[in-house]
């Protein structure tokens, strides 16, 4: 299964609480933190939730 690295470049502060919660639930805990995940359709309905936050990178 392929793998997709998520990086957060931006901050949640003054988001709405499902973002919070989304990019949380990602594993996320600072900004400019990358984390790794399957790439599956769970994960990609959550990037697509905060990615005006995050970059995301296939590999």
């Amino acid at each position: 299964m392929s793998k997709v690295k998520i990086t957060l470049v931006k901050s949640p502060i003054d988001k709405t609480k499902r973002q919070k919660a989304t990019l949380e639930a990602l594993g996320f805990r600072k900004v400019h933190q990358t984390v790794e995940h399957d790439d599956n359709p769970q994960i990609q309905g959550m990037i697509r939730v905060v990615q005006h936050l995050v970059q995301v990178n296939n590999g």
